[in-house]
C-alpha cells in the first residue's frame, strides 16, 4: 500500500469518527492498514496515519479500540528495529566490515528466519507460553519462573504481538509484583499474581493486556493498580449508570398525601391521618386507599379505608359488625 493510498484511507478512518458510522466500517478500514503498512519513519510522518489511528484507542467499541492500539503497537516497534538495524549498520561501515551479500528478500532487521520468538505458530486465542514455545525460565528461581509464564499466559491471550515482546513485559510484570510484594514465598506476591493473571485473561476488558504489551501501563504502576482502576471502561461506565439508576428511583417523588382533621387515629387518638388513593386492581375497579398515622407509620386499607373513604365523601355509613369497628391488626384504626 503506497503513501497515497493511506492518506485516502485515514481519511475514510477519520469520516467515520465524525459520522459516527458503524464499528464494524472501522474495523474494516483498520485491517486494511493493518495488513497493508509496511511501517516507516517517513511514511508515518507524511501521512500521519499514525496519529489517526491512535485517536481510535479511545473508542466506545472495546474491538476498535483493541485493534488501534494492537496496529499502533506494531508500527512502533517496526520503526524502533529499523532504527536498530540503521545504526548496526552505520557501525559496521565506519569500522570497515564487508558488507554480507543479500540473496532473495530480505529478513526484518534484528531477527533471522530461525528466531521462533518473532513469529506466530498458533492462533492468538490458542497461545501460551508452552504453544509459543519460549523459555521462561528467566530468573533460575522456579516459582518465580512459574509466575513469568503465568504473567505471558495472560499477556498473550489473543494477542498478536510477537513472543519476544510478551516474554520481556511478562518478565517485567513479575519482577515489578517481586520488587512491591515478594519475596516469592509470601501470599501477597503469590495473590498479586494470580489477581493480575485473572485480570488479563478477562474477556470483558481487552484493553488492559493491549495497554500493558503496549507500555501505556508501565509494570510498576500495573501490579499496584486497584481493583477499580483494573477494571475497563466500559464496565465502570456500566456501573456509573446503574449506580444513576437507583440514584433516580431512590429520588422519584412520592405520591403526595393529604392530611384530614376528621380521621382520627383509634391507638394514639391523634387527627393528623394521612391519606391517598391509588389503582391496585383493574381499571374497573374502585381505587384502593391508603390511610397512615404518620405517628405510629401504619398504613390502613380494606375496612378501615372504605370506612374513611365514605366519610370523606360525608356519606357515613353504618359499619358491618364483621369489620371490627373499622381497626387494624393492632388495635390501632383511622377514624
Amino acid at each position: 500500500m503506497d503513501a497515497k493510498e493511506i492518506e485516502l484511507k485515514a481519511k475514510a478512518l477519520t469520516k467515520a469518527a465524525t459520522q459516527n458510522e458503524p464499528a464494524s466500517n472501522i474495523v474494516s478500514l483498520l485491517k486494511e492498514l493493518q495488513q497493508g503498512v509496511k511501517a516507516t519513519e517517513d511514511l508515518l510522518r507524511s501521512t500521519r496515519v499514525g496519529i489517526i489511528v491512535n485517536k481510535f484507542k479511545q473508542h466506545k467499541s472495546p474491538e476498535v479500540a483493541r485493534l488501534s492500539s494492537e496496529i499502533v503497537s506494531k508500527w512502533r516497534n517496526e520503526v524502533n528495529k529499523q532504527k536498530a538495524g540503521g545504526s548496526a549498520s552505520a557501525s559496521q561501515r565506519s569500522s570497515g566490515s564487508p558488507r554480507p551479500a543479500q540473496h532473495g528478500t530480505a529478513s526484518p532487521a534484528g531477527s533471522t528466519p530461525s528466531d521462533k520468538l518473532s513469529k506466530l505458530s498458533v492462533p492468538p486465542d490458542k497461545r501460551t507460553w508452552k504453544a509459543d514455545g519460549v523459555d521462561v525460565n528467566q530468573t533460575g528461581n522456579r516459582a518465580r519462573d512459574n509466575c513469568i509464564g503465568l504473567m505471558y499466559d495472560g499477556l498473550c491471550f489473543n494477542s498478536t504481538e510477537p513472543p519476544r515482546v510478551v516474554l520481556s513485559k511478562a518478565a517485567a510484570v513479575e519482577a515489578a509484583a517481586y520488587s512491591a510484594f515478594g519475596p516469592e514465598t509470601k501470599e501477597p506476591y503469590r495473590t498479586k499474581i494470580r489477581s493480575l493473571f485473572q485480570n488479563l485473561k478477562n474477556k470483558s476488558n481487552p484493553m488492559l493486556r493491549v495497554r500493558v504489551l503496549g507500555n501505556e501501563v508501565t509494570p510498576e504502576y500495573f501490579v499496584k493498580m486497584t481493583h477499580d482502576e483494573l477494571r475497563s471502561a466500559e464496565q465502570r461506565e456500566q456501573d456509573r449508570k446503574i449506580q444513576k439508576e437507583n440514584m433516580d428511583k431512590a429520588m422519584v417523588a412520592q405520591a403526595e398525601r393529604s392530611i384530614s382533621t376528621s380521621l382520627q387515629c383509634g391507638k394514639c387518638g391523634q387527627r393528623k391521618v394521612t391519606y391517598t388513593e391509588a389503582q391496585t386492581r383493574s381499571a374497573d375497579e374502585p381505587m384502593t386507599l391508603f390511610c397512615t398515622s404518620p405517628f405510629l407509620g401504619r398504613t390502613f386499607t380494606g375496612p378501615d379505608g372504605i370506612r374513611a373513604y365514605f366519610r370523606l365523601l360525608g356519606e357515613l355509613l353504618l359499619i358491618d359488625a364483621t369489620w371490627g369497628g373499622g381497626r387494624g391488626e393492632d388495635g390501632c384504626c383511622v377514624v
